[in-house]
């Protein structure tokens, strides 16, 4: 089976394409031949080892990949609610016994897949359910009442987008920081006020709530710099895992997908919402599979607006 993975960490030039043994599923799970797998900043953190203590005694190669589309090619034993031909979208755990997406085939437990709407291709269906379900645990962790506000850094991009809408659609008020060049970007997602991004953003995000947002979800990876922006008692959401120290009675959630990609429900609405228009799915680029060092290099250098995707068919 063709995958693209790492034997060593470094790098984009560190991925290679391997010929690992066809997977299986066993009880519970199921198995998707692959047509689109979107590429993470989570997979570019994995090929250079940002998550090697994950993995524990395995040993590589290591393939990343979180977000999957494709066909299902075989059911596990238990496993009642799916045919072989269904279209699906699955989150896949690359640290998990099977690997990631970046796989002819892939196996993954059932309760983390999620049926593919019609009228959304492979490919944009592979942008969907890791990073709009980010989105959606940081909003969870905030808790806010309806007419709250909530900002929103790295806004331009696939998590910071998808807590746009997703805040929209929850009744809150959207700030959110942008480029010159995004401005008219994140306005077309919903936010309510853009302020120019960078150094100086918690004094604009202050200037428009000049007590505090109720909460911030950091998608630019700014963490403590961004605190001052929040208001005392109010939240902070991480993607990076940073946790503090907090300030103030600001309660800051680190926020991981990987405790929670068998939440069923939850992928499914997600689902509902890419399909009704609520949440926009953005490719940026498609490549075949074999230019994954190409499309981990696109994504470093910055600037990509949606996600790169790999066909693998």
């Amino acid at each position: 089976m063709r995958a693209i993975g790492v034997n060593q960490y470094g790098g984009p030039e560190a991925l290679e394409v391997l010929d690992l043994p066809e997977p299986h599923a066993g009880a519970g799970e199921v198995r998707i031949r692959v047509h689109a797998a979107a590429v993470n900043p989570t997979d570019t953190g994995l090929r250079s080892g940002l998550y090697d203590e994950r993995f524990g005694e395995r040993k590589p190669p290591y393939v990343p990949g979180m977000d999957a589309a494709g066909v299902l090619d075989e059911i596990g034993e238990g496993v009642a609610d799916w045919q072989v031909g269904d279209e699906v979208l699955a989150i896949v755990l690359p640290t998990g016994p099977h690997g990631g997406a970046y796989a002819d085939q892939v196996v993954v437990p059932a309760e983390s897949v999620v049926a593919k709407p019609d009228g959304i291709d492979m490919a944009h269906g592979a942008t969907l359910l890791m990073n709009a379900l980010t989105a959606r645990l940081a909003l969870d962790a905030f808790d806010l009442e309806e007419g709250s506000t909530v900002a929103v850094t790295g806004a331009a991009g696939s998590f910071g987008g998808y807590v746009i809408e997703l805040a929209k659609a929850d009744g809150l008020r959207v700030l959110a920081d942008a480029s010159e060049q995004d401005v008219a970007l994140v306005g077309e997602l919903g936010a309510d006020d853009v302020v120019e991004r960078g150094e100086g953003v918690t004094e604009r995000f202050r200037e428009l709530a000049p007590d505090g947002v109720d909460a911030l979800a950091d998608g630019a990876v700014r963490d403590a710099e961004v605190l001052a922006a929040v208001k005392d008692g109010g939240a902070l959401a991480t993607v990076r895992g940073w946790d503090g120290p907090s300030e103030r009675d600001i309660a800051i959630t680190p926020v991981m997908v990987f405790a929670h990609a068998g939440r069923t429900e939850l992928l499914e609405r997600l689902r509902d919402q890419a399909d009704d228009g609520t949440l926009t799915l953005r490719v940026a680029d498609v490549l075949p599979a074999e230019e994954a060092v190409e499309a981990h290099r696109r994504l470093e250098a910055g600037g990509v607006r949606g996600r790169l995707v790999l066909d693998f068919t």
